[in-house]
């Protein structure tokens, strides 16, 4: 799928981004947790798109299309329709997901990968797995308003106590389902052919968020040879990542 809705910041050679779960490009930057400002600033071009399902980007009813693997051939397609052979990039939980597929199915494309707050992966899929099976039914059963107001009632990760930004998701109500679903049958890749990614990775997580838990940071930074790990206890620790990224873009 190579029409994803996308844009280009900055000038110089590419760095490209791919958002979490329900986000998109505007979702993240109404919440303002990610400036590329200091990527930018070095000389990287910021390549962000909306996944398929999300924000500008259409999708079909089919939950196989949104699961993980499929994600990472549209990561790849976007690539070559922009004419980048090689580049580093980056992604935030379902778009970390996404790039370890496409890192394993093409490792030739990729100079660096920043892996942030990787999701639950492998023993730990399961449960969540369950989660958003439960959320397709929900909003199958009362729509995408009520499954919000559910979920913007219950308890946040303790790191965003004191967000007041509530949650959303910047997907039509007739995807979300097959999005979620789509979710739920994905996985990240093996832990061997993680092991075999080469280049090197930068693991940045958050911590208190059993969607997000740093146990598969800290795995991906055992199986991958060459990573380095921060964990943000703190709201303002993450407003430091792209200046993160940039130094380890600049390396």
């Amino acid at each position: 799928m190579s029409d994803l809705a996308h844009s280009l910041v900055g000038h110089g050679r590419p760095f490209v981004w791919s958002h979490g779960l329900t986000s998109s490009r505007a979702n993240e930057d109404q919440r303002g947790l990610f400036d590329w400002t200091p990527v930018t600033a070095i000389g990287r071009q910021v390549v962000r798109y909306d996944a398929r399902g999300h924000g500008a980007t259409g999708g079909p009813t089919d939950r196989a299309a949104y699961e993980w693997p499929r994600l990472a051939e549209d990561l790849l397609a976007l690539m070559d329709h922009l004419g980048i052979d090689r580049a580093p990039a980056g992604g935030a939980s379902m778009g970390c997901a996404t790039l370890l597929h496409a890192a394993v199915r093409a490792p030739e494309r990729f100079e660096r990968l920043v892996l942030v707050i990787p999701p639950t992966a492998w023993a730990s899929r399961a449960g969540q797995a369950e989660v958003y099976e439960a959320s397709a039914a929900h909003v199958e059963r009362a729509g995408k308003a009520a499954w919000l107001e559910l979920a913007n009632t219950g308890p946040k990760a303790a790191i965003f106590e004191s967000d007041p930004t509530p949650f959303d998701a910047d997907i039509p109500a007739d995807l979300l389902p097959f999005v979620l679903r789509g979710a739920a049958a994905s996985d990240l890749p093996d832990p061997d052919a993680v092991a075999a990614i080469a280049v090197p990775a930068l693991v940045l997580a958050w911590a208190t968020d059993p969607g997000h838990p740093v146990s598969t940071a800290e795995r991906l930074v055992e199986l991958l040879p060459h990573a380095e790990l921060h964990v943000a206890e703190r709201v303002a620790e993450i407003l430091t990542w792209p200046g993160r990224v940039a130094s380890f873009l600049d390396a």
